[in-house]
């Protein structure tokens, strides 16, 4: 025998799924009348065949007030349930959007022992990549800094990124990892690393910066920002502290 759209529902065609039912009523604000077993029809009058209630009379010739007492409640409770499940299924998402989608990314004068590199080099070096970065993602407000390191020179660090409303940040930040192959070079080993106290997603890898070996490649997205840093002479592990001390110098929110 074919089972019927709904079947097992005891409404045709209509979602087994019960979080469809809960969005539907949460959403639309509409919901269905209690049915009469008897003809599927909105229940009313006497049910002779109902339990008396506590003061000795059948359920149906209760005051029309406590009833409808009884149906407000259960109808709040309802929302209640709908509301709690919608906000399980859509709240995080929907609530880190809000909390990280208006920032703005400033380059410090100092950070992490590193001093921003203000020479005209270090401008068209870096004005190059922002703008392959913002042209390729949609990113706006795009910035791209080089920071020199005191200690040794060939250890300069360039960071570019951008802002917008990022939907998916993995998504986008593995496209920026692939933006940043050179031909045939590509940045191999990206992995995930701690984010940090701002949240969403950052990664390492690294690639060939060819006669001077490899460097590592460490970038950060969330809902709102993107960046990617390049870190001659360093590692991944050692690239991915020094970026999160870049984010939370660079990155601000509100």
């Amino acid at each position: 025998m074919t089972e019927q759209p709904g079947a097992g529902t005891g409404v045709p065609g209509r979602s087994t799924d019960p979080r469809d039912e809960l969005e539907l009523i949460f959403f639309s604000g509409s919901g269905s009348e209690p049915l009469d077993h008897a003809g599927d029809a909105p229940a009313s009058g006497v049910r002779l065949d109902e339990p008396p209630g506590p003061d000795g009379q059948p359920a149906g010739n209760r005051a029309p007030g406590r009833r409808r007492r009884g149906v407000i409640a259960a109808v709040a409770g309802a929302v209640c349930v709908g509301a709690a499940a919608v906000a399980a299924a859509y709240g995080p998402t929907a609530y880190d959007i809000l909390r990280e989608k208006d920032a703005t990314l400033r380059a410090p004068a100092e950070v992490g022992g590193l001093r921003l590199d203000g020479s005209e080099q270090a401008a068209d070096t870096a004005d190059y990549l922002r703008t392959a970065l913002a042209a390729d993602l949609g990113l706006g407000n795009p910035l791209g800094a080089v920071y020199t390191d005191p200690a040794a020179s060939s250890r300069s660090v360039i960071i570019v990124g951008g802002t917008g409303l990022l939907r998916s940040p993995g998504k986008d930040l593995d496209r920026a990892f692939r933006l940043f192959a050179d031909g045939d070079s590509q940045v191999e080993g990206v992995h995930e690393v701690a984010a940090g106290a701002l949240g969403g997603v950052m990664r390492c890898g690294s690639t060939s910066a060819g006669t001077a070996g490899t460097m590592a490649v460490c970038g950060w997205a969330d809902h709102g920002t993107l960046a990617i840093a390049m870190f001659p002479g360093r590692t991944p592990d050692d690239s991915a502290p020094l970026l999160r001390d870049l984010r939370s110098a660079i990155q601000h929110r509100g």
